[in-house]
């Protein structure tokens, strides 16, 4: 493809695919979501129940790698609707760096990615 016909944004058809991915991805890490939210209310209401046979300073980190871990998959969440917004405006997989179509690959591996490889190498 020359550089005058190269693609500036993906087909309808093309997009239509990536709201498929991401919608699955997002219900998968909702569920996920719902499971760091349920350990947390657990050992929220009963931390004797968990923390039998365990010190203190145990049930303290576990508590503190599940809000991580809730936090890490809201931001997903977050980025994930983010990027079903610029699917609805037909920006989806635009390289905000470059102004270049993100490469399927890296979309399909990180469907909430706005940056191509090369414009995130370039960050580092």
């Amino acid at each position: 493809m020359s550089k005058s016909q190269e693609k500036t944004r993906y087909s309808d058809e093309e997009l239509q695919e990536f709201r498929e991915l991401i919608e699955r991805r997002l219900e998968s890490a909702r569920e996920q979501l719902k499971w760091y939210e349920s350990q947390l209310k657990e050992l929220a209401e009963n931390p004797d129940a968990k923390m039998r046979g365990f010190d203190h300073t145990t049930g303290v980190e576990e508590i503190e790698q599940l809000a991580m871990l809730a936090a890490r998959q809201r931001k997903l969440i977050q980025h994930l609707e983010n990027a079903l917004i610029r699917i609805d405006n037909k920006v989806y997989g635009i390289c905000r760096v470059t102004g270049k179509l993100i490469p399927k690959a890296r979309l399909r591996a990180v469907p909430h990615a706005t940056l191509s490889v090369e414009a995130k190498m370039q960050r580092r």
